[in-house]
């Protein structure tokens, strides 16, 4: 049988499928092991790939109870199709794809692909007291710890005859292989040879955008950067100590000036960030709260005067901060935060104002933009359609990456699917915390360079980011 097999020695890259019917795996049949729960089950083998082309552990792929035994899992697609190829994204320790077979509407499996073990291939058997110990990354009377493998990689597995009218795909796994966790995150089959590659929802235009400047602050080590709805005032904060400290700078040109310390507003012990500054109010974020208090962490200001905190009905949340935004009537307020309803890790929530001032129960804003993984670190545009936020539980180019997604309805649960800014924008480490200046048309955010933060701009038409296309 021939094989292809695809190793990711860098995942900055884009790839798209021509030439080919694509399927992915949208209904599971049977399977071996399942660790439960929202992150790391068996269902997130469904779909196309979104751990992909990052790689790596991720709570959007399926984690086997047992990765050293043989395990294996059965799939069905939307509709029959001739398979020539079969693609498996193996994210964590690729290589374990022993057998492929393939079904037709009558439910009768044929095997199509396996693999050829020899004497080489080393074998970690999960009965063994000593390869447990290696599996768990420490070797049998051995000080040093095991090596770390986790070499990701496709599984392109070509057919020597295509297979017509194919409903459904077993695909066995023998983990006992490599040693290390195993993780999978998508099955397709094609019609063709051409490798079934994964890809990032992005645009050209975003590909084309200029390299983004590094912006300067005094040696401020910034988060949580906020622009005025004027364009003339950058509210960001300081992390460099401590307790965070918020400063304010001004519009001077291309650069920002006037340091200041806006001490109004520096008034917990630890946090103290800016979330939003418009017309009549400010949101202030990083106050501690207690559970039961339907306090939320977030407070109003006008004038640098406070105009109450936000109380949010049943509040709770998992961590000690948050990220939010808030619309500018201060009718829809946006939170991303942990609880037990979420997708995985943290999800975006919004909540209504009521009557009295306080806000009603938070709502899930649905699956569309809350993944198995991390989302947060939101902005609303004016148009209170367009949201910025960041995740890394999509198809992206490092760690956390940048995406924007459009509200398609008055539920505000209903999300275009996310569309990742670019590799221009998102790089392979930490991008977010975006905040965008519609006055200047620039988009602002925090990128980690060598484990430390540094504030980004660059230049972003409106009409671009409204409409992605």
């Amino acid at each position: 049988m021939k094989t292809i097999v695809t190793f990711l020695t860098s995942f900055l890259f884009l790839f798209s499928v021509q030439a080919q019917q694509v399927q992915w795996a949208n209904k599971l049949i049977k399977y071996s092991s399942d660790l439960g729960g929202k992150q790391f089950g068996i269902k997130r083998i469904l779909g196309r790939p979104d751990a992909f082309p990052q790689a790596g552990s991720s709570p959007n792929a399926w984690t086997p109870k047992n990765a050293l035994n043989v395990e294996f899992v059965e799939v069905s697609f939307e509709k029959p199709q001739t398979v020539k190829q079969v693609a498996i994204f193996e994210n964590l320790n690729a290589g374990c794809v022993s057998r492929i077979a393939v079904a037709n509407a009558s439910g009768k499996y044929q095997m199509v692909w396996s693999r050829n073990t020899n004497y080489k291939t080393p074998t970690f058997r999960g009965s063994i007291p000593a390869d447990r110990k290696y599996y768990y990354k420490r070797k049998r009377r051995k000080i040093q710890e095991a090596p770390e493998v986790l070499n990701p990689g496709i599984e392109n597995a070509l057919l020597e005859n295509a297979v017509p009218d194919v409903v459904s795909v077993k695909i066995e796994f023998n983990f006992a292989l490599l040693p290390g966790q195993k993780q999978i995150d998508a099955i397709g089959i094609s019609d063709s040879e051409i490798p079934i590659q994964a890809t990032v929802n992005t645009i050209a235009a975003f590909e084309k955008l200029p390299v983004p400047k590094t912006i300067a602050l005094d040696g401020i080590i910034p988060t949580n950067p906020t622009i005025s709805t004027d364009g003339k005032t950058l509210f960001i904060t300081d992390v460099s100590k401590e307790k965070d400290e918020i400063f304010s700078f001004t519009k001077n040109g291309d650069n920002w000036t006037g340091r200041k310390s806006e001490t109004q507003f520096n008034t917990n012990a630890n946090y103290n960030y800016i979330e939003y500054s418009g017309k009549d109010f400010l949101l202030k974020g990083g106050n501690p709260y207690a559970k039961g208090s339907n306090e939320c962490g977030y407070e109003l200001f006008s004038n640098n005067n406070s105009l109450g905190t936000i109380k949010i009905a049943a509040f709770n949340n998992y961590e000690d901060t948050s990220d939010a935004t808030i619309t500018d009537d201060g009718k829809i307020f946006i939170i991303g935060i942990e609880t037990d309803f979420t997708q995985g890790g943290t999800d975006l929530y919004f909540t209504q104002k009521k009557e009295d001032g306080t806000y009603g129960f938070l709502q899930n804003m649905g699956k569309a933009v809350n993944s198995a993984a991390d989302e947060g670190m939101v902005q609303l545009l004016s148009d209170q359609k367009t949201m910025l936020f960041s995740s890394n539980g999509f198809s992206g180019f490092g760690d956390f990456d940048i995406y924007v997604s459009h509200r398609l309805d008055d539920t505000w649960k209903n999300w275009s699917e996310p569309v990742n800014l670019g590799s221009k924008i998102n790089t392979n480490e930490f991008d977010g915390l975006p905040f965008y200046d519609e006055t200047g048309e620039t988009l602002y955010f925090i990128t980690s360079v060598d484990g430390v933060n540094v504030l980004k701009s660059v230049a972003l038409a409106k009409g671009l980011i409204a409409n992605p296309q």
